[in-house]
């Protein structure tokens, strides 16, 4: 992604935790792209070496391979670092029913030691990656950031935890902070495979093998399916604020538009059916609902317009063009 219209022309040392995931690689490369200095932080949980193919030679950019569980590799990463994106979590709703005890141990073990460890290094600010499961039974739409619901599984506790801990660090300590509640991210690099998929390359590689998409529930849900450049330009945004004002806060990171799962498949089916036109006379089955799953979610995005000017510039059927584009030439089939 280019960010030279966000006019990003200064050149920093960021530290990306969890850089060889999906969202974290997408955003090293865009740093890199631009002349940043990367340093790159992952211990492959989820995150995969292949995502880093495009820039592991490149001499701007340093891999460090660990765990954000341990503080001495956390306070080693963030030496001589100007800004620290935080995106090292285990996400997925199911796997933390599935075991909490891991999840908690990663997403507020490991966030309060980079904290720690950002603090200690002064940091000039410390981006992290929140979510919008904190909005919890709240029925309320859109979803604004102040006001909350009740956490609805492990993982929505954990990621309303960090708010909590940015918040203490912020004003106990002075270190700047501010969290991105992402409302479901999707684009290039997002692993179809796994117990813990997400629901577009889930989906995505499921018609490619021509086999029948299983939706939870009737279809009806609804999400704020945000393209991975709104989620990049939202975090250099973030970096670069100079108003007093757009520090020490959280913004949703969205595009603003609701899609129901059923219209997310026509959409798939669409668009993989000008490459394929068999993908184009599959339809889904229909599963039960899954447990914690928020029923609706739709963003306002309306603070991170004000304080932050973020613009996104792709809706749910320009992003998705895009990523099937990117899944088709990449994807394997077995």
């Amino acid at each position: 992604m280019d960010l030279t219209d966000l006019k990003f022309n200064a050149k920093f040392t960021v530290l990306v935790t969890g850089g060889a995931g999906f969202i974290g690689s997408n955003l090293c490369e865009a740093l890199i792209k631009n002349g940043n200095t990367v340093i790159c932080l992952d211990n492959f949980a989820t995150g995969k070496k292949a995502n880093l193919d495009a820039i592991i030679d490149h001499s701007n950019f340093n891999f460090v391979e660990g765990d954000i569980r341990d503080l001495a590799v956390c306070k080693q990463a963030c030496k001589n670092v100007d800004y620290v994106l935080h995106q090292a979590a285990l996400g997925s709703v199911p796997r933390s029913i599935n075991d909490p005890i891991t999840s908690n141990e990663v997403n507020i073990s490991g966030f309060l030691n980079m904290l720690v460890a950002a603090r200690d290094a002064g940091v000039k600010r410390f981006v992290y990656a929140a979510s919008s499961s904190t909005y919890g039974d709240s029925v309320k739409m859109p979803k604004v950031e102040d006001n909350i619901g009740k956490p609805l599984s492990p993982y929505a506790i954990t990621k309303y935890v960090n708010e909590l801990y940015a918040g203490i660090f912020s004003s106990s300590y002075g270190l700047e902070t501010i969290g991105l509640r992402y409302f479901n991210v999707f684009g290039r690099k997002q692993d179809p495979n796994g117990a813990y998929a997400a629901v577009i390359p889930k989906f995505v590689i499921q018609l490619m093998r021509h086999e029948k998409p299983i939706i939870n529930g009737d279809g009806s849900y609804s999400r704020d399916f945000t393209y991975i450049d709104n989620v990049v330009q939202m975090n250099v945004r973030a970096m670069m604020a100079e108003d007093n004002e757009a520090i020490n806060t959280v913004y949703n990171v969205a595009y603003g538009e609701r899609t129901t799962l059923n219209e997310l498949m026509d959409l798939l089916k669409e668009f993989l059916g000008e490459l394929d036109p068999e993908i184009s006379k599959l339809n889904p089955e229909y599963g039960p609902n899954r447990q914690g799953d928020v029923p609706h979610s739709l963003a306002s995005i309306e603070k991170a317009k004000q304080r932050l000017g973020y613009s996104p510039d792709f809706n749910i059927r320009k992003g998705l063009k895009n990523a099937v584009t990117w899944y088709w030439q990449n994807l394997k089939i077995d």
